[in-house]
Formats: C-alpha cells, sequence, structure tokens
C-alpha cells in the first residue's frame, strides 16, 4: 500500500519534507505553495485522491501557523471577516465532498492542468495596488461569494489558493498587500481544515507523511510569516514573482515536455 511504502522509505520521507518546507516558507510569504507540494505528492506515485487529503493534512499544519503569526501580529481581525470565514467552510466542504465523486483517472489529468494554468495566472496576473487604509471598513456583502468560490475551489484542488485570496482580497477591499496576505493566510487555514475533515471521513489520508511533511510545512510557514511581515509588502512582491515564474515553468516541463 503506498501509504505505509512512504511512511517508512526515510529518503523518500526526507524528499518530501524538504519540498514541504520550501513550500510552507512560500505561502506564508507569497500564497502557491501547493503548487510544489501536488505535484511532489504525484511524482511519488500516490493516487490522486490520496494526494489531496494528503496534502490538505500537511498544508493545514502551515495554514494554521502562518494564520495564528498574521493574527498575533494583529494582521487579521476574524470578526471583520466572520462571514468569509463561514463561507470558506461551507465552500471546502462542498469542493471536497465533489472531489470524491471524480474518478481517479480524471484526477491524474486533471491535476497537473490545474496546477500549470494556476501557474500560469498567477505568472502574467498583476498584483493590484492599494493605498492603506487599515481604519476603513470592511464590505461584508462580498465575503460570501469571495468565502464560497475560493473555499469551493480548495476543496476541489488548491494550488494557489492562498495567491487567489491575496489578489481577491486587494481588488475588493482597502487592504494592503500584507494585510490582505494575513487574510488569506487564515482562509486558507479554514478551507484546508474543512477539507481534510472530508477527506478524513473517507480514509484518504497517508498520516504518517501527511504529519512528516505538515511539521516541516510549520516550520516554513512560520519563517516565512515572520520573514513577510519584517520585510513588508516591498518584499512580498518580488518573492511571489519569482516563485510563480520557477514553480510554472518547472511544472510545464515536468507535466508537458517531460511526459511527450
Amino acid at each position: 500500500m503506498p501509504m505505509l511504502e512512504f511512511a517508512t522509505d526515510p529518503l523518500v520521507l526526507a524528499a518530501l519534507m524538504a519540498v514541504a518546507f520550501l513550500a510552507g516558507f512560500i505561502d506564508a510569504i507569497a500564497g502557491g505553495g501547493g503548487l510544489l507540494t501536488l505535484p511532489a505528492l504525484l511524482t511519488a506515485g500516490l493516487p490522486p485522491h490520496l494526494v489531496l487529503g494528503t496534502n490538505k493534512l500537511c498544508a493545514t499544519f502551515g495554514s494554521a501557523t502562518a494564520s495564528f503569526t498574521f493574527y498575533r501580529r494583529k494582521l487579521f481581525d476574524p470578526r471583520q471577516w466572520r462571514f468569509a470565514l463561514v463561507a470558506t467552510a461551507i465552500g471546502a466542504a462542498l469542493g471536497a465532498g465533489l472531489t470524491h465523486l471524480i474518478p481517479a483517472q480524471w484526477l491524474n489529468q486533471l491535476l497537473p492542468l490545474v496546477v500549470f494554468a494556476c501557474g500560469l495566472y498567477l505568472l502574467f496576473g498583476r498584483v493590484p495596488v492599494t493605498p492603506r487604509a487599515h481604519a476603513a471598513p470592511i464590505a461584508n456583502g462580498r465575503q460570501w461569494p469571495q468565502g464560497l468560490m475560493l473555499g469551493f475551489y480548495d476543496g476541489v484542488a488548491g494550488p494557489g489558493t492562498g495567491a487567489f485570496w491575496t489578489v481577491s482580497n486587494m481588488l475588493l477591499y482597502p487592504l494592503d498587500l500584507l494585510r490582505a496576505s494575513g487574510v488569506a493566510r487564515s482562509m486558507n487555514f479554514i478551507s484546508n481544515g474543512m477539507a481534510l475533515a472530508v477527506f478524513i471521513v473517507s480514509g484518504q489520508v497517508a498520516w504518517a507523511l501527511g504529519i512528516g511533511m505538515g511539521f516541516a510545512l510549520m516550520i516554513g510557514a512560520y519563517l516565512g510569516a515572520r520573514t513577510a511581515i519584517q520585510g513588508g509588502s516591498k518584499f512580498i512582491r518580488p518573492i511571489f514573482l519569482v516563485v510563480v515564474l520557477v514553480l510554472s515553468l518547472r511544472l510545464a516541463w515536468q507535466h508537458w515536455v517531460g511526459t511527450a
């Protein structure tokens, strides 16, 4: 069984933990860490449903750490985002439930395409620039459709969700990049946790591998969040673009050129 095999292979586990550390660091700063962990797990040979469940387990570790770090620095106020929190949880549960109805063969073909398309969007999309307006009110009505759609996407697949949250936050609300990233990490934690619960119920989680990668993600996410907070928006912007460029090129080679 793949879960047991990878849990007892120290070389594979060490390699995937190293990938998870890097993904956690990247995700805490700019989002898109799933663009690295999903292909790594697929390359390691796990079935696609098990890949999604295991990825949610390790991603929950990282997003929880990053979210708590931003919260402690007062860069996220749950009271302002209560509608988005509820909507994200509902959307993620629905998305994860739908995933179990998709045949494994379709997921094997779909996931690399989703990751690649996400990389292209992040590569060519522009991060909006908004003025700092910390005291401005946050619109409640926009939080429902935003949370439902992004939560649903994270439940179905997930790569790039943090980056999509960051960009949409800056488009919809008076937030700078740093505070938009804080909201994104918190919403990502909610959708990861809710989707993980669905995968646990269906038995699609490789626990030993997911926990090992989860601890590596926690360390990377903690260092990434602190680095982002200390460096501010001017630091996040170039990291965001460089990460997207590298990951997009890697995925294009692996899933399109490499399999030709």
